[in-house]
């Protein structure tokens, strides 16, 4: 049996008219353990009865989404049969909208990626453009797939904020011209005929982080998207922390620099106007390292120039190599101000520009976030990659689906109808 952390298992309720919840709740906490666990051991981890227990399982094992994976001796007396999650008992299909790149990705339920590829951002000013090469894609991977239609239970689009939840509408993101009010979540679900679920991609991030790392997690860490901007996903106490209206993360005004450029805030040296990939490469630009972004230029030529600004700090060039080391100085304040606040004991950094970041970053990175630890003499913050891996978007996106078909949500407590 894996031990499981102690904020990771929801509590059921042996209550009339719970049986949804309860089913989440063994649902997710079975998914939380993937070497499986047992009818006896998932009662004491739930708080449910035994009887609750088998008949709940029974119509999970019906349905297909858990199966009985062997027996396991545990002491005296009869080996019990393992209960894990039945990898194709349930399909998910992600998008993750950059400004340079649209990452795909099709996941089974235990979160593993069955498929997925990776388009330029077309015409980034133009959301029809984008939506119709969306569904294009979608529609391509799911039939590559070959998964049973039947077994697909959504969509999940992962795009920049700000965006309005209710209305599932992308609003005016500072880096995609013209997406004003755009409504991204309809539009896909008409085109597709699959229910959409859209969220902000560092939100998505974090739900990855939960859905795939599992119980290697921590309870309380930031995931620090690094995109074509930069956005910071939190989940406090097991639980993806979205704010008042569900835009929570938005890092780019904190100051790092304050004798930094000027920042359309009106600030100087905010994490917008001082460590984003197109700030990193106008300082190229500056080092002759390579050719000057003009005001039009795209995501996609943004990511070009960035990788070979990374080029030449990994041949070993100085001006590149001091151009990355100071950037990773400078998030790492805002890095700090965010573990502080909100006392993590987990930092976590992924997204499409993280590869090429990373061996910068981690040699910088967690040292100053050491310094900077105001708990430091009671605990220091771990800082790491992403296990997920630089499509954590994408995949956080397909869990999004999954996370809102199956993990224990409060409306499921609902007695009224």
């Amino acid at each position: 049996m894996t031990e499981l952390r102690t904020p990771a298992s929801r509590r059921g309720t042996n209550l009339p008219k719970m049986g949804d919840f309860n089913l989440t709740v063994i649902l997710d906490t079975i998914r939380r353990s993937p070497q499986g666990l047992s009818r006896v051991e998932l009662a004491g981890l739930v708080g449910l009865s035994p009887q609750t227990i088998s008949n709940i399982s029974r119509r999970l094992l019906d349905q297909g989404l858990i199966i009985e994976a062997g027996k396991a001796g545990v002491g005296p007396g009869k080996p019990r049969t393992i209960l894990r999650l039945n990898p194709s008992g349930m399909y998910a299909v992600g998008v993750h909208v950059d400004p340079a790149l649209i990452s795909f990705s099709v996941l089974d339920l235990t979160g593993n990626v069955v498929l997925d590829s990776k388009i330029d951002t077309p015409e980034a000013g133009e959301p029809t453009a984008v939506m119709a090469a969306i569904v294009f894609e979608v529609q391509r991977l799911i039939e590559e797939s070959g998964i049973d239609p039947a077994k697909l239970t959504g969509l999940g689009v992962a795009a920049p904020g700000p965006i309005d939840l209710d209305a599932g509408t992308v609003v005016n993101p500072p880096l995609l011209e013209g997406w004003t009010r755009v409504h991204l979540r309809d539009a896909l679900s008409k085109a597709t005929g699959l229910p959409v679920v859209l969220d902000k991609d560092v939100t998505a991030a974090a739900v990855a982080e939960t859905w795939v790392a599992g119980d290697s997690a921590s309870s309380n860490f930031g995931v620090f998207y690094m995109g074509t901007g930069i956005g910071c996903g939190l989940v406090l106490n097991d639980e993806v922390f979205r704010g008042a209206s569900g835009n929570a993360g938005e890092i780019g005004h904190i100051v790092v620099d304050p004798d930094g450029p000027p920042c359309d805030c009106g600030l100087n040296g905010c994490v917008k106007s001082t460590v984003i990939p197109r700030v990193l490469v106008d300082a190229g630009a500056k080092a002759g390292l390579v050719e000057p972004l003009t005001e039009g230029d795209s995501g996609v030529v943004v990511q070009e120039r960035f990788n070979r600004l990374c080029d030449a700090a990994d041949r070993g060039d100085e001006n590149a190599i001091a151009i990355l080391d100071r950037s990773a100085l400078h998030l790492s304040r805002a890095v700090s101000v965010i573990a502080n606040a909100m006392d993590l004991d987990r930092v976590v950094f992924g997204g499409p520009f993280w590869t090429r970041l990373a061996p910068y970053y981690l040699n910088r990175v967690p040292e100053q976030v050491a310094h900077g630890a105001d708990a430091r003499d009671i605990h220091v913050p771990q800082v790491v990659g992403s296990r997920v891996g630089e499509d954590v978007g994408a995949i956080g996106a397909a869990c999004l689906v999954l996370e809102h078909a199956l993990a224990p949500r409060s409306e499921r407590l609902l007695l009224g109808g």
